[in-house]
């Protein structure tokens, strides 16, 4: 998708006149960390990458002792505060049947 946008002239998928294409569909649904793709192309549209991204800081960061988490992280891996992060604590359920089935 990097190698689709620098083609077109555009920094993010968002801006791209056949947003959502069907190759963005695909990689949104094959993984859980990918929930929020939609919500993340309109927010940035709305305020700037630079504030989206300091707002993706905050929502992976453990709410006890601010480390920031991977969204399969189901406890923050410093102080083991469960939900590790308001992404996981949205989307626990989706992620506990994904590393379910990559466990098994």
């Amino acid at each position: 998708m990097a190698q689709c946008a620098t083609e077109k002239g555009i920094d993010f998928c968002g801006e791209c006149a056949e947003y959502p294409c069907a190759e963005l569909k695909i990689f949104q649904a094959q993984m859980p960390h990918r929930i929020e793709i939609w919500q993340s192309q309109e927010r940035i549209k709305e305020v700037g990458f630079e504030k989206w991204y300091m707002e993706m800081i905050e929502h992976y960061s453990c709410p006890e002792c601010h480390t920031i988490n991977s969204a399969y992280d189901m406890s923050c891996w410093k102080c083991g505060k469960t939900p590790s992060c308001n992404y996981v604590k949205l989307h626990k359920d989706k992620i506990a049947q994904h590393l379910a089935k990559i466990n098994a």
